[in-house]
């Protein structure tokens, strides 16, 4: 009967160590997934060098997880008007309005002017940057 105790207990034992091996391997590969794609975002839009400063673990990483030939890919942000980066901004900055940040999103809209002074969004941002402005002086008040 004793034996049959020390049996079951290294077995859990030996299944309780394969457990937290597969959840720390399994969670290193989700890492390398989200670097690399992170890594290819940034590529796209400008930021970080092109897109052959992926390492070829993150590129092969990239491929795979590529959309196949049956699968619909999202369409390509335009980069030569900085369009993307002014939609961005613009996002980031009505984000950081609607998450009660006033001073964060008046500066993302002060950055969006200050980059593209004739973007389409200058009359939106500088709108929401004057509407920023009343909330925060509601907010410190």
């Amino acid at each position: 009967m004793e034996k049959l105790l020390w049996i079951v207990l290294l077995a859990g034992a030996v299944g309780f160590v394969w457990l937290i091996w597969h959840k720390t391997r399994m969670l290193a590969e989700r890492r390398r997934a989200e670097e690399a794609r992170f890594a290819l975002f940034m590529a796209d839009h400008g930021v970080g060098g092109p897109k052959a400063s992926l390492s070829p673990a993150a590129a092969a990483a990239v491929a795979a997880e590529a959309p196949g030939p049956g699968s619909v890919a999202a369409p390509p942000v335009p980069a030569a008007d900085g369009l993307g980066q002014q939609k961005l901004l613009f996002d980031a900055a009505h984000k950081a309005g609607e998450a009660n940040e006033p001073a964060l999103a008046i500066q993302l809209y002060a950055k969006l002017l200050s980059r593209f002074p004739a973007t389409a969004f200058s009359a939106a941002a500088r709108a929401a940057v004057e509407a920023q402005k009343r909330k925060l002086s509601r907010h410190r008040a």
